[in-house]
C-alpha cells in the first residue's frame, strides 16, 4: 500500500472508531470536509499542517498514520445522524 492510502486507511479507521463524521473531523482540523474525503481516498497528496491538525483531532501522534494496517476490508461507514460519544 502507498503512503498517501495508508494514511487515509489510518485516518477512516480512527475517524469511523470514534464516531466522527467526516464533517465533523474537517471542523475539529479546520480542514475542509472534501480535503478529509480525498485524503482518506488516498487521492491527495496531505500536507505536514494537515495531518498534524487531524492527528490532533484524533487524539493520536502523527507517526500513527503511517502504520501500515493489518486489516483488508475498510471500516463500515457511520450510520447517517450518528453522534459522537461522551466519554
Amino acid at each position: 500500500m502507498d503512503t498517501r492510502k495508508t494514511i487515509g486507511w489510518n485516518v477512516r479507521l480512527l475517524r469511523v472508531a470514534l464516531s466522527l463524521s467526516q464533517e465533523r473531523l474537517a471542523l475539529e482540523a479546520d480542514i475542509d470536509r472534501s480535503y478529509v474525503g480525498r485524503i482518506e481516498r488516498g487521492t491527495e497528496n496531505v500536507t505536514v499542517a494537515a495531518l498534524d491538525a487531524i492527528a490532533k483531532a484524533l487524539g493520536v501522534p502523527v507517526s500513527r498514520l503511517f502504520i501500515e494496517p493489518d486489516e483488508i476490508e475498510p471500516p463500515p461507514p457511520l450510520r447517517s445522524g450518528r453522534k459522537r460519544r461522551s466519554p
